[in-house]
């Protein structure tokens, strides 16, 4: 669809019922591209329907901000247990962060960064997990919009903060016990997003290198044009990258990285070239490669979990 057209968005008040059950949160109904270009942001300046976030590392906005962007740090967008880095928030410091930057039901979030789309993709992936499905992620980022001559302003936008409610989808999860379960199914395809290296065990960031077992490498940064601005690629190539590799649209992908950080940008490309069963597994390597109980594979031989200690 022409991401300029008018979109049709139901505000719906959902809250939990009496009892504490977590409602289900309705579908919105029009969908939004996952992806937008700078230049048809632009001509969307006076809908006050879109909530832009600014995902930028705090020592690199230097006071030059999209019109209308609000901030927030990617640190709360992410949780560590002790055991694994990269987890998902708890649900009520989530909701706390989105309605502190005043999401609402009827929002459609465009997200940037200036990290290659990893860091928006990350608050993307999110929302999608709460069942929010009007985002999309600035192609090329700040420095698309700033090269393309786009109006800057000096300062972030001020917030206006809301009491917005949601419940995480368990179907947008893959736990570790989910990942074992599923590792002989020849319908679950593991999607490794980390680099070659560390894919085949000789880059080691964890107690212990490899990667999961009949996992598939595909790099996050081969959907991207480091050249132009880290934009994502045209859906057809991207689509055509991921059938070379097997990786295909009618079977659910479970993608990760060490953090869910670079795998959350996998996450955004899939759903760019048109794949709708998706599932990330938030621990990645920083929990599987840090237990002595997981199998894991270097360079395709298989190595058995190691015993645990008693």
């Amino acid at each position: 669809m022409n991401t300029s057209e008018a979109i049709a968005l139901t505000r719906l008040n959902v809250k939990p019922s009496e009892s504490g059950a977590v409602p289900i949160r309705p579908s919105l109904s029009l969908r939004v591209p996952s992806v937008i270009e700078a230049g048809d942001l632009a001509g969307m300046n006076k809908r006050d329907d879109i909530l832009i976030v600014d995902l930028r590392s705090s020592d690199r906005r230097v006071g030059e901000y999209i019109p209308g962007a609000v901030l927030l740090p990617y640190e709360n967008l992410v949780r560590s247990d002790g055991k694994a880095e990269g987890l998902e928030p708890e649900i009520e410091s989530l909701l706390a962060v989105l309605s502190a930057i005043g999401l609402r039901d009827e929002s459609w979030v465009i997200a940037y960064d200036d990290d290659n789309g990893t860091r928006a993709s990350r608050l993307l992936w999110l929302l999608n997990a709460i069942g929010h499905r009007t985002y999309s992620l600035l192609n090329g980022g700040f420095s698309a919009w700033r090269d393309g001559n786009y109006p800057l302003v000096a300062e972030s936008a001020e917030p206006q903060s809301t009491d917005y409610y949601a419940a995480y989808k368990p179907e947008a999860f893959a736990d570790r016990a989910y990942v074992r379960r599923n590792l002989n199914n020849p319908d679950v395809i593991l999607l490794d997003a980390r680099s070659a290296p560390e894919f085949d065990g000789s880059d080691i960031r964890a107690t212990r290198g490899g990667h999961i077992p009949g996992a598939i490498n595909f790099e996050w940064s081969l959907a991207v044009d480091v050249a132009d601005y880290g934009r994502l690629r045209e859906p057809a190539v991207i689509a055509r990258q991921l059938r070379e590799r097997g990786i295909t649209p009618d079977r659910e992908i479970v993608v990760y990285c060490q953090t869910h950080h670079r795998s959350s940008l996998s996450f955004i490309a899939l759903k760019h070239a048109g794949y709708t069963r998706v599932r990330a597994y938030p621990g990645s390597w920083s929990e599987w490669g840090n237990r002595r109980d997981t199998p894991i594979a270097i360079a395709e031989e298989a190595v058995p979990q190691l015993a645990v200690a008693s």
